[in-house]
């Protein structure tokens, strides 16, 4: 999945002969899922329409400050087309708004939706050769990137004029590559790979008979989804569950025991930065497995069983640079269990999850306690399994830094 997937991107196109490219710009984003906006200026309406840019984005464009409405004027705010956008890319950029964006000048709607902004902004310059090379436009480009404005380099090869040479705008699949690596580059998990466990396991009492619990999957499902979001490379093992996940880009092995679970993880966890251990595996598994179905006729006096194996446990023996992060469910003594249990298993980290009013491990909703190595105890409220992802990701990214 790309970094551009499900975020705001406002084009912003002016008028050069390389906006014939932006149709191809936008239907690349929307094929990355992105959501695309489009503002003019109006002198770029002379070399593409925005009825194609329209038609490609799905959504209005933008080249006026006002549009007429069964004769009457609506006011196009730049202010909210700025705040809506996630990333603002503007492309050509010509060296005429180029001066302008550099010395605040503020004659049409795109300069006023540049000026607004808080996003990133990306700027893809489109011009000849002498042009580009002119030292006042070098000086305009010095100072939209002293202003944090992202200043795209430009390409080589035939220019409009005849000419050869630098000032070509990037081709939009290098325009979108150029922005995926600056905002990985920004993300606070980027290129660190994770390990995540996750659901229940079966432990098989004969073929059709399992030992397990209610685990619905979903806790570590969203910590998977929300470390891809950061920039992680990310690994999920997750045991049985009937749980819808969109999973895209996220390497998902599906288990069935506690055993598949054990052989799973340690399969990765050499090569992982970060372990989050969330599945909640059964404790005990029939000592033997009744290769046939058991007839209630027959009966059944007891089902002798054993430990399973503790996974968690083991990672703890075995790990080095690994930050290793468990859970626990505790309804008696819960903070003294967890941190025991913390100390025991040669954790990093431990996440209490509370029993109140709801059951954590088929609910919707948790409410944790994040413990560090410190023993430091952070609270949170009840939540949204979702938002307590964002809360356990951001202790893991706070205390990750510290050591």
């Amino acid at each position: 999945m790309s970094v551009l997937a499900q975020k705001n991107i406002l084009i912003g196109v002016s008028g050069g002969i390389a906006a014939y490219k932006i149709p191809l710009l936008i239907r690349q984003l929307t094929k990355l899922n992105s959501n695309v906006r489009v503002v003019m200026t109006p002198s770029s309406k002379e070399f593409v329409t925005p009825l194609t840019l329209s038609t490609l984005s799905e959504n209005d464009v933008f080249s006026e400050f006002t549009t007429q409405k069964n004769n009457n004027p609506s006011w196009n705010n730049h202010v909210e087309l700025a705040e809506w956008a996630d990333i603002f890319i503007i492309a050509p950029a010509t060296s005429n708004t180029i001066s302008s964006m550099a010395n605040a000048k503020c004659d049409n709607l795109l300069l006023a939706c540049y000026l607004s902004s808080s996003c990133p902004v990306f700027v893809a310059p489109a011009m000849d050769l002498e042009m580009f090379k002119n030292n006042l436009n070098q000086e305009n480009i010095k100072k939209l990137k002293a202003n944090l404005t992202d200043v795209l380099p430009v390409g080589s090869g035939s220019l409009a004029s005849g000419l050869e040479g630098e000032g070509r705008m990037l081709e939009p699949n290098e325009i979108i590559q150029y922005v995926e690596n600056k905002i990985k580059d920004t993300l606070p998990l980027n290129n660190l790979n994770f390990l995540i466990t996750a659901g229940p396991t079966h432990e098989k009492i004969d073929p059709v008979r399992y030992i397990g619990n209610s685990s619905s999957g979903k806790m570590g499902y969203y910590l998977a989804k929300k470390a891809k979001e950061l920039g992680a490379n990310v690994i999920l093992v997750i045991g049985p569950t009937n749980l819808p996940m969109d999973l895209l880009n996220i390497k998902t092995i599906r288990v069935e025991d506690s055993e598949e679970m054990f052989n799973e993880t340690i399969k990765f966890f050499e090569s992982s930065d970060v372990v989050i251990c969330s599945a909640a595996i059964s404790d005990f598994k029939p000592t033997e497995v009744v290769q046939h179905k058991i007839k209630k006729e027959d009966g059944l006096d007891s089902i002798k069983l054993e430990p399973t194996v503790d996974i968690l446990k083991k990672l703890g023996k075995i790990k080095t640079s690994q930050y290793l992060v468990g859970f626990a469910l505790e309804t008696d003594n819960i903070i003294d269990n967890a941190k025991n249990k913390l100390k025991s298993k040669n954790l990093d980290a431990i996440v209490v999850n509370k029993i109140g009013d709801f059951n954590p491990i088929s609910s919707d909703y948790n409410q944790i306690d994040f413990i560090n190595s410190s023993l430091k105890i952070t609270s949170f409220e009840k939540k949204l399994k979702s938002d307590v992802s964002n809360d356990i990701l951001n202790q893991i990214i706070i205390n990750v830094k510290e050591t």
